[in-house]
């Protein structure tokens, strides 16, 4: 047996395979690179949002919500009234349940009696003009509405039916005023001060409140000045219930300005008004605000923490 040759020795004298360094302990930088190379990079600071976008988007996101669920809610409205659990008197004591909540049950009496002696006077004028119309609908947070066919045949009839309202209302907040002289009770001057700021807010310029349907008779052009008064106000005083009011207002009327602007003639015939007439409703929209407006500084009280 022929002895084993040994093979020949290998051409290199390092190593079969490569050597390189040990890995790097977890946490540590690689080698040949610096710390500031692996750090990650700082946070972005979040954007801030502007008051102006933040209104405008809440106005976006309601305007979305109203045209998604209008033709529900519409026909919600019209349903409610034959329903036996909300009649006026039930809805009533609804909204009394919600208000006390914020103000002690006396108060919230107080407040939706004198809601329905305002929409009281819508009902008796529009029964007047030979319009049927429902009793009120308390929504507690929202106020009251009533159901009809129409306001009336024409912008005029439309300018009392909304003007009966807060004419109603303000002779309900001043009768307040004795009974709280008598009584020595500051809770019916809280309650007719309150009740002329009702009626005054809804004398604004702007559909759907009672001084946009005044404006239909006296100066449409005004319904423009009274949404953009309000556009103002809701950057001031951010509001649910003042952008639900802007979105509707303005729709309606975008509307209304548009038949009229088409030259339709019905609608030329609605607005057609008297200069006579047209000054009477003036005399009487702005005598309200003049009276409402003495009413509310006779009857504001000074309140400190103290009083608390």
């Amino acid at each position: 047996m022929e002895p084993l040759t040994p093979l020949p020795p290998s051409r290199s004298a390092g190593p079969p395979f490569p050597v390189t360094d040990p890995p790097a302990p977890f946490g540590e930088p690689l080698p040949g690179t610096s710390p500031a190379s692996t750090a990650a990079p700082p946070p972005l600071a979040p954007e801030a949002r502007s008051p102006l976008r933040r209104v405008g988007g809440a106005i976006a996101v309601v305007g979305l919500v109203i045209a998604k669920f209008g033709v529900k809610f519409k026909a919600l409205l019209l349903l409610l009234p034959k329903l036996k659990i909300l009649t006026t008197s039930g809805s009533m004591l609804v909204s009394v349940a919600a208000y006390s909540l914020i103000w002690g049950w006396q108060f919230a009496a107080g407040f939706v009696l004198l809601l329905l002696v305002h929409e009281m006077g819508h009902v008796i004028q529009l029964r007047r003009e030979g319009i049927a119309a429902s009793a009120p609908m308390f929504i507690p947070f929202l106020g009251a509405v009533i159901s009809a066919k129409s306001l009336g045949g024409n912008a005029l009839a439309e300018a009392r039916v909304g003007l009966a309202g807060p004419v109603l209302g303000s002779l309900g907040a001043a009768a307040l005023i004795p009974v709280a002289d008598a009584t020595g009770n500051d809770l019916f001057r809280a309650l007719a001060f309150t009740g002329f700021f009702l009626n005054l807010f809804n004398l604004l310029p702007i559909l759907p409140l009672d001084g946009g349907r005044a404006m239909a008779a006296m100066a449409p052009w005004m319904w423009f000045v009274g949404f953009a008064g309000l556009v103002a106000l809701v950057f001031v005083a951010p509001s649910p219930i003042l952008l639900l009011i802007l979105v509707i207002g303005g729709m309606e009327t975008w509307r209304r300005w548009r038949a009229r602007r088409d030259g339709d003639e019905e609608s030329a015939a609605y607005y057609k008004v008297a200069p006579r007439d047209r000054l009477l409703v003036a005399a009487v929209y702005l005598g309200l605000i003049a009276l409402l407006a003495f009413g509310m500084h006779e009857t504001h009280l000074v309140r400190t923490f103290a009083d608390a």
